[in-house]
């Protein structure tokens, strides 16, 4: 992999994480403020942990969980950690995988971005739609279209990342079959 390859990598991996971690650290908030709140005179000497001020952090986890579900799957997600049936295609000689893979990777292409139009259409409606309660932390021009268009972004980088797949299968040709498995990265072998 070239540098700038692992240079982006490593930033998408730092996205993921960071995303992560503000999931747990709202966590850790909506624990301290639901037990704080439980406890005498504590909401009245200190008013901001009051629980009602915190309804939003529910929403704002969900949120950054389909962002780092899609953003994972399209940027960080490795193609052989993703499960996959391929006992026809290990099976068969280099040319025939090669040709599996082309076409393929093909219909994984022009899947994802013949529904890119589709969805989109369907996103204006959400563009009318406010959230629930991420106004009490961001103010009123998040909508719900800001929320899920991580999904196309999804589509076009999956549709990217097999179209490099295509052009290299075609050039290239496809990799042997590691029939062993990760059991180096594991460990597991001497």
């Amino acid at each position: 992999m070239s540098r700038p390859a692992i240079l982006l990598l490593r930033a998408a991996e730092a996205v993921a994480a960071l995303m992560m971690g503000l999931i747990f650290a709202t966590f850790i908030l909506q624990v301290a403020v639901r037990y704080g709140a439980r406890l005498d005179g504590l909401v009245a000497a200190l008013p901001w942990l009051d629980a009602r001020h915190y309804g939003w952090t529910l929403e704002f986890c969900l949120a950054l969980w389909v962002w780092l579900v899609f953003w994972g799957n399209a940027f960080v997600v490795r193609e052989r950690d993703h499960v996959s049936f391929d006992i026809l295609a290990l099976s068969v000689g280099p040319r025939l995988r090669r040709g599996f893979a082309i076409i393929g990777g093909l219909a994984v292409v022009v899947g994802l971005l013949a529904s890119v139009a589709p969805t989109w259409d369907r996103f204006a409606i959400l563009r009318l739609k406010q959230t629930a309660t991420l106004a009490d932390l961001f103010g009123d021009w998040i909508r719900m279209r800001d929320i899920y268009v991580i999904y196309m972004l999804f589509l076009v980088a999956v549709a990217a990342r097999y179209a490099w797949g295509v052009w290299h299968a075609f050039r290239h040709g496809v990799p042997e079959p590691d029939l062993i498995g990760d059991a180096d990265d594991r460990g597991d072998r001497p």
